[in-house]
């Protein structure tokens, strides 16, 4: 039989030639736990090398897929109800029940018709404010005359609860002496008449209205 030569002692490594091997290697598995293994199994990417390797996106997914996987575990099949077999019972004789009698509608009472006189003094530059409380689908006419001196004007209506600066208008004019007519409110809220004066005089403005309305107020 063929004997293998045994090496020489200075063919051997030395401990310093070991040592130094030992080292690298442990330096080469510590690169690549850091910039392969651990990316790519836990999704931990201290370096940077891992993501533009594209090896921590892998490690996200298994960490992503690996917790879906637990949540399902952890959510347990209902289980299924126990159906019994019904049991037979004796038919129940009904006796008849005499109808209830039906109450006849109420008719809700009509709106209160009211009427109001309301006058309103300014100054050269002041403004005025009327308003009426009224509900959706009451009606109002009205007349309204200066002093002779013109204004300008505004009918239109708030809704209650509005949006910020919603209005509807109803009529408007400039340099006007005097207005009438009548509108019916299209919601629940307050509707009414803004006069200026842009004049250099006090003007008096004299307001009459009836309708079905609530109240009456001066807002400005």
């Amino acid at each position: 039989m063929f004997n293998s030569k045994l090496p020489t002692q200075s063919e051997l490594p030395t401990s310093r030639q070991l040592l130094r091997s030992t080292v690298i290697a442990v330096g080469v598995a510590a690169a690549l736990l850091v910039t392969v293994v651990m990316p790519s199994e836990y999704a931990i990417d201290p370096t940077g090398v891992g993501r533009v390797l594209g090896l921590t996106q892998m490690g996200e997914m298994k960490k992503t897929l690996a917790e879906e996987a637990a949540a399902d575990a952890a959510v347990q099949p209902a289980a299924a109800p126990v159906v019994q077999a019904p049991v037979p019972t004796q038919p129940v004789v009904q006796e008849p029940v005499a109808a209830a009698p039906v109450a006849e509608p109420v008719a809700e009472p009509e709106p209160a018709v009211k009427s109001d006189e309301v006058t309103v003094t300014l100054k050269p530059g002041e403004a005025s404010e009327i308003k009426l409380e009224m509900l959706d689908k009451a009606t109002v006419s009205y007349e309204w005359t200066t002093n002779g001196v013109p204004v300008n004007h505004d009918t239109h209506g708030e809704p209650y609860n509005g949006p910020k600066g919603y209005y509807h208008s109803y009529s408007k004019a400039k340099q006007i002496t005097g207005d009438k007519g009548e509108f019916t409110a299209i919601f629940d809220g307050t509707h009414g008449w803004f006069w200026r004066n842009r004049s250099n005089k006090d003007v008096t403005i004299t307001l009459k209205t009836k309708g079905e309305y609530l109240s009456v107020k001066r807002v400005i």
